[in-house]
């Protein structure tokens, strides 16, 4: 491991990709803080398990937290870097809770490990109400890693990274210094790949998906073959190892319907290349350098994925339904497909899956997103206070707005 400038890095929020992060930043000589609900959970030593996809263990990795608090004021002064870690529809919660403690004095990098949702409009959006000073923003395209949590606030588990990583930096300039400090820690130095290839924009991130289309489509396909509803827990099939063709086709389609949008991008602004703004299967080729063209099949023989159940919660008659209170629709509806449903709507784009799946996650939760094929961007269910990242919500009102 190379000698390296000294930083202050703050994860905030002690998701799965929070256990991998403390090791290799530690690891790597950087102070650690972190900032979560529950300190109370969490060792001040953290263990990141490497293993094979047959779970054979391959190496260990250790890191240190120098602090570790639910109080914002004690863990963000100082921080050269503040890296969240938590569900999409989380961050702008969170970025208004750190905003006042972030330093004056220099510059201050702020990012995501996931950035899928205009992250750049989010802490935009802090910069102009807390008058900050300068911040260098950054946001990782997908997550580096195949991640799970073995012992909450103590072990965490990796089946290893991508093989190619992509991230956006606002200034565009600072790319370097983050990948020299931040990126190349987090994956390369420890894993031997998953170096990070600079992104042209936090645009070409929040419309190359791949959990904004895999879960709401798997959730919906679901929902139409049983009525996301079972009577028992060996009923429900596995997420991804029973993934069945009208599941992958709503899938496909999904993402072709976000093609139509990034098409109507490409077409707005010829003058751009946007080479990171990619369909699903281009995406998953570039990070893992493979040759795969089934994208059911991706799943289905996935061993790192076949143990997983769908979202799930017991109602009162005691049947087990799908949970919409789960990330996959507070995150991946709020703040995914809505995204590309309100570029849809400006750039004249008819995307029909888009909206049979808003129609059917606003009417399982009770709200209203979407009438007569129309986003409702006025009102308390998308516009109201954080409940979702559609442009209009960051004062932006056209397409020119949104890309940076």
């Amino acid at each position: 491991m190379r000698q390296r400038t000294k930083q202050v890095v703050s994860v905030v929020g002690g998701g799965a990709s929070a256990h991998v992060l403390i090791p290799f930043l530690s690891g790597a000589g950087h102070e650690v803080r972190l900032l979560t609900r529950q300190p109370q959970q969490w060792s001040d030593r953290v263990r990141l398990e490497l293993q094979s996809i047959d779970e054979e263990l391959e190496e260990t990795f250790h890191g240190s937290l120098s602090l570790v608090s639910d109080d914002p004021s004690e863990v963000i002064p100082r921080s050269d870097i503040v890296v969240l870690c938590m569900p999409v529809s989380a961050y702008r919660a969170a970025l208004h809770q750190i905003a006042p403690h972030l330093r004056r004095d220099s510059a201050v990098h702020i990012g995501t490990i996931y950035g899928q949702a205009g992250f750049n409009w989010m802490v935009g959006e802090i910069l102009e109400k807390f008058e900050l000073g300068s911040v260098v923003t950054f946001a990782v395209g997908l997550i580096p890693w195949v991640c799970r949590v073995r012992e909450y606030g103590a072990v965490g588990v990796t089946y290893g990274c991508k093989a190619v990583n992509v991230a956006a930096v606002s200034p565009r300039d600072r790319f370097e210094e983050l990948d020299d400090a931040f990126f190349s820690v987090i994956c390369e130095e420890w894993l031997g790949k998953g170096a990070f290839e600079h992104s042209d924009s936090f645009l070409s991130l929040t419309l190359s998906v791949d959990n904004q289309i895999i879960h709401p489509s798997r959730c919906y396909g679901l929902f139409r073959r049983y009525g996301g509803s079972w009577s028992s827990r060996v009923e429900i099939p596995y997420f991804y190892r029973d993934l069945d063709e009208q599941s992958a086709d709503l899938l496909r389609a999904l993402d072709d319907d976000y093609s139509k949008v990034r098409g109507g991008i490409r077409a707005r602004f010829p003058d751009r290349d946007f080479p990171y703004m990619l369909d699903y299967l281009a995406l998953e080729r570039l990070s893992y350098q493979s040759e795969n063209t089934d994208i059911r099949e991706s799943f289905v023989s996935s061993k790192t994925l076949g143990a997983i159940k769908p979202p799930v919660r017991q109602n009162a008659d005691g049947r087990w339904v799908i949970d919409t209170d789960h990330r996959f629709f507070t995150d991946d509806i709020s703040y995914g497909v809505c995204i590309a449903k309100w570029m849809a709507q400006e750039l004249d784009v008819s995307v029909p899956t888009i909206d049979a799946i808003i129609e059917w996650a606003q009417e399982l939760r009770g709200e209203a997103y979407i009438q007569d094929g129309r986003l409702l961007v006025e009102g308390d269910s998308l516009a109201g206070p954080l409940r979702s990242g559609i442009p209009p919500v960051y004062g932006m009102r056209t397409i020119d707005d949104v890309v940076d």
